[in-house]
């Protein structure tokens, strides 16, 4: 299941690089922040997932 994780953090990454490049190109502010969030959730996610737990 790291494979989860570690696709999670490669899809947060991306996001961020989106979000970003939003910022840059002036899009509309609720496209940065819905972006961002989702950046935000997905490093998140994949961040949790990786931590020791019950299997």
């Amino acid at each position: 299941m790291r494979a989860l994780a570690t696709l999670l953090l490669i899809l947060a990454g991306v996001l961020v690089g989106g979000t970003w490049s939003l910022h840059k190109q002036g899009a509309a502010r609720g496209a940065v922040v819905i972006t961002g969030l989702l950046a935000v959730l997905a490093t998140a996610g994949g961040l949790l997932w990786l931590l020791p737990g019950e299997a």
